[in-house]
This record gives structure tokens, C-alpha cells and sequence, in this order.
């Protein structure tokens, strides 16, 4: 269901907070500026979200040269408001000087590239990481599951058995590549 939020608390001079009903069965969300008032030269914003009980994860950033982006949502919260209702969250959105932006960017894609360097990489993040990914292509590959006809002459007791082709496994791997080739830091944490 689509749903359009335009009411915002302001809560500072440049900060304004929505409040995300039943946050936890949103997959996507589209921030955009309607066009109507630019930001001043040398503004941007940054776009945040707020989970209960966790802290500010920054999204992305609008700029008058990129006025929308669409952020996935779902894989933001964790596993723990997966089976949840009624769980609200926040989205934060702060106008800030662009070179500010510019540094709290540098500073995140710095974080991710030290430990992609280091190779030294939490190990719980490294759990999470392997987690969320082994369960992506398990979700992805069991879609496609089906049962063996005659046709693809199998011999066996006659178990219950299903099959994947190998393709499933190819275009998921590809797809993965390309997201972490595209942006490692969103992909290391979705």
C-alpha cells in the first residue's frame, strides 16, 4: 500500500522528523523535494531513520542536483521486528552545508573501507553480513524450487525431491556482484 506522508515535526532549525507508522512491514521509501523551493546554495540534506531502541542510521542525501532517492527499508531494521506489529519508526531528514555532508559521507565510506583493508571486520557484522546473505539466496533459490518430472531422467526412492537449475544460483551471484561492486558500505549493511 502507497502512502504519502507531508506532515513533519520540527524538532531544530534545519531538523524534521516523520513519524513512519508500522514501520516494519515497509520495504521501500521515496524521499523526494517537490521542486518548489530549492535549498539555498551550499545546502543539502541528509536522510536518516531511527528505529526504536537503536540509534540514527543515515540513509542517504538530497541535493537541489538529486532531489529524490528511494532507500530500502526492511533489511534496516533486523530480523527482531520482522514478526512485530505496530512498530514505528522515524525518518530524520537534516539541511545541513554540503561540505559537512560531503565529510560525514567520507567518514562512513571510511569506516567501511579500514575494515575492508584491514580485513579486521567485527566479527558480529561479520555474522550479520553472512546471515543476511545466506539467507537471500536461500529465499531467492527456494523460489524456484520444483519438483522432477520424468523428463529429467532422476532415479531415487522416490523421496520427496525438488531442484534448482543452476541458473538460479548464476543470476543471484551476478545480481549480488553488482550490488557490492555499485555501493559496498549499503550492501554490508542490508
Amino acid at each position: 500500500m502507497a502512502q504519502t506522508l507531508c506532515q513533519f515535526e520540527q524538532v531544530d532549525v534545519n531538523k524534521y522528523v516523520f513519524e513512519l507508522p508500522e514501520a516494519q512491514s515497509i520495504n521501500h521509501i521515496v524521499v523526494f523535494l517537490l521542486g518548489t523551493v530549492p535549498f539555498e546554495p551550499g545546502y543539502a540534506a541528509t536522510v536518516h531513520l531511527l528505529w526504536p531502541n537503536k540509534d540514527w542510521q543515515m540513509l542517504g542525501v538530497l541535493s537541489n542536483d538529486k532531489p529524490s532517492a528511494i532507500f530500502r527499508l526492511k533489511s534496516t531494521a533486523g530480523s527482531q521486528y520482522a514478526n512485530m506489529t505496530g512498530i514505528n519508526a522515524e525518518l530524520g531528514i537534516s539541511i545541513e552545508p554540503i561540505q559537512s555532508i560531503e565529510q560525514q559521507m567520507q567518514n562512513q565510506g571510511a569506516l567501511v573501507s579500514a575494515a575492508n583493508q584491514s580485513g579486521s571486520i567485527p566479527l558480529q557484522t561479520a555474522k550479520q553480513f553472512a546471515e543476511r546473505t545466506l539467507q537471500s539466496l536461500y529465499d531467492y533459490a527456494t523460489s524456484f524450487a520444483t519438483k522432477p518430472d520424468a523428463s529429467m531422467g532422476m532415479l531415487g526412492s522416490g523421496a520427496s525431491v525438488q531442484v534448482l537449475p543452476v541458473k538460479v544460483f548464476e543470476d543471484w551471484y551476478g545480481t549480488f556482484l553488482r550490488k557490492l561492486q555499485r555501493d559496498p558500505a549499503t550492501t554490508m549493511q542490508n
